[in-house]
């Protein structure tokens, strides 16, 4: 795991799960950087010019794992 603040940050194509609805910008943002990091980055919706913090994918999934309770 990393932090990281440069260009691939606004290049990339963030998103947010459809579950945060409009929750005025207090949502996790995830971005697919593995062709340039071989991570995930994560940045706090509220702070979109902030670090992100770039975790493996697997380290992701099995956050996603944990957090849906699907494993």
């Amino acid at each position: 795991m990393s932090k990281r603040n440069g260009p691939f940050e606004q290049a990339a194509e963030w998103r947010k799960s459809s579950y945060s609805g409009d929750a005025n910008g207090q949502c996790v943002e995830f971005a697919d950087v593995r062709s340039r990091h071989a991570a995930v980055a994560l940045r706090d919706s509220k702070n979109v010019s902030g670090p992100a913090l770039l975790v493996s994918p697997a380290a992701f999934t099995s956050f996603l794992t944990d957090l849906t309770g699907r494993g």
